[in-house]
C-alpha cells in the first residue's frame, strides 16, 4: 500500500504475503483457510503491538503523513454552509490559510485552520502550510468579524510553523504573530483550537490562544520543528528523531505538561486511515468543549483564556538569603 512508513514495513509485508496466499489458493483452488487465518492473527497481534507505544519520532512521521486529513477535510465533514473568505485587505490572499463562515449543527461559526497540499503543485501553492504575513493577517480579520457577530471561532492548526523567507520577514511576520496573540487573548467569544497534525513554533501560535486546545493523538506540538533543533544542537538536521524524543512534544506530553484540555484518540495508523471516523471524533470533541464555554459571559471567556496561558509552565524560586547567612 502506497504511504507506508518505515516502521510500518513489517505490516506491509506481512499484508503481502496474507494477500499472496489468498490469491493462490484461489486460483489454484485450494483451502488456505487455516494458515490464512493464523497469519491475520498474526497480524492483528503485530499492529496492536506496533501502534500501542509509538516513539515521538514515529508520531511525527504520522503528523506529517501526506495522506493525513487537512483543515478542508475536517470542514468538508464537520462542518455544513462552508463559506471561505479570502484576502486579508492590505497585501493579498494567502493558500496557506483557509477561512470563513460555516455552521456547527446549525450554529453559526468562523473556522480558520492552516492548509497543507495535497500533491507537490497543491503544496507549493500552499507554501506546505507555512503562512506569510497575510496569511496570519487574514486569520485575524475573520476572528475580529466573528467576534463583532458573536461567533464561536475553531481553528484547526497544522503547519511547521511560519515561513521564515525575506519576504515574509520583510512584510511583518513577527509583528503579524505577535498581533493575533493579543487579539485573540481579548476577544469575548469561545475559541477553540485543534491540532490535528503539526504545532510548529509561532506559526500554531498564531491560531492557538483558545479557551480550550486539543489535540490529535498522533500530532505533535514544539517550539521550533525537530529538525531545526537538532539543526541548532548538533548541526545535523538527520538527528531530528533523537531531538523529538527529547523535546516531549507529543499529545500525551502536552496533556501531562496542562498544555492541551483533550487527546483525540485516532485510528490505528493515524487519521489518514479513517478521515470520515476521525473527523466524528472531532466533532464530538469540539461539540462538547462549546457547550462548556457556552455557559460563561463574555467577560469570563476572555479571563479564562487568560488564565489558562498565565499558569503554564513551572518554576522553583531560590531564597539567596540563605545561602549568604542573611
Amino acid at each position: 500500500m502506497a504511504g507506508e512508513l518505515p516502521f510500518e514495513l513489517p505490516l506491509l509485508e506481512l499484508r503481502g504475503k496474507i494477500d499472496e496466499l489468498r490469491k493462490f489458493g484461489s486460483e489454484k483452488n485450494i483451502d488456505f483457510s487455516e494458515e490464512i487465518s493464523r497469519l491475520e492473527d498474526r497480524y492483528a497481534s503485530l499492529e496492536e503491538e506496533l501502534y500501542t507505544d509509538l516513539s515521538a519520532a514515529q508520531k511525527m512521521q504520522i503528523a506529517r503523513h501526506p495522506g493525513r486529513p487537512t483543515t478542508l477535510d475536517y470542514i468538508l465533514h464537520i462542518f455544513t454552509d462552508f463559506c471561505e473568505l479570502h484576502g486579508d485587505r492590505l497585501f493579498g490572499d494567502d493558500l496557506a490559510i483557509v477561512g470563513g463562515l460555516a455552521k456547527l449543527n446549525g450554529l453559526p461559526v468562523t473556522v480558520i485552520g492552516h492548509q497543507k497540499g495535497k500533491d507537490t503543485k497543491d503544496n507549493i501553492a500552499r507554501n506546505f502550510g507555512m503562512a506569510h504575513p497575510e496569511g496570519f493577517r487574514k486569520a485575524l480579520r475573520l476572528m475580529k468579524q466573528a467576534n463583532k457577530f458573536s461567533r464561536p471561532i475553531i481553528t484547526f492548526i497544522d503547519t511547521p510553523g511560519a515561513y521564515p523567507g525575506n519576504a515574509a520577514e520583510e512584510r511583518g511576520q513577527s509583528e503579524a504573530i505577535a498581533r493575533n496573540l493579543i487579539e485573540m487573548a481579548g476577544f469575548h467569544v469561545p475559541i477553540i483550537c485543534v491540532i490535528i497534525g503539526e504545532g510548529g513554533s509561532g506559526g500554531a501560535l498564531a491560531l492557538g490562544v483558545g479557551n480550550r486546545v486539543l489535540m490529535l493523538e498522533n500530532s505533535i506540538y514544539s517550539v521550533i520543528t525537530p529538525n531545526g533543533a537538532a539543526s541548532i544542537l548538533w548541526k545535523d538536521a538527520s538527528k531530528a528523531d533523537q531531538a523529538a524524543e527529547a523535546m516531549k512534544i507529543t499529545a500525551q506530553n502536552m496533556l501531562e505538561m496542562g498544555i492541551v484540555e483533550e487527546v483525540i484518540p485516532e485510528p490505528k495508523g493515524g487519521a489518514h486511515k479513517d478521515p470520515a471516523m476521525q473527523a466524528a471524533d472531532v466533532k464530538q470533541a469540539i461539540c462538547k468543549h462549546l457547550d462548556q464555554l457556552h455557559s460563561m459571559k463574555q467577560s469570563e471567556l476572555s479571563e479564562d483564556r487568560y488564565q489558562k496561558f498565565r499558569t503554564l509552565g513551572e518554576f522553583t524560586y531560590l531564597d539567596k538569603t540563605k545561602d549568604l547567612n542573611i
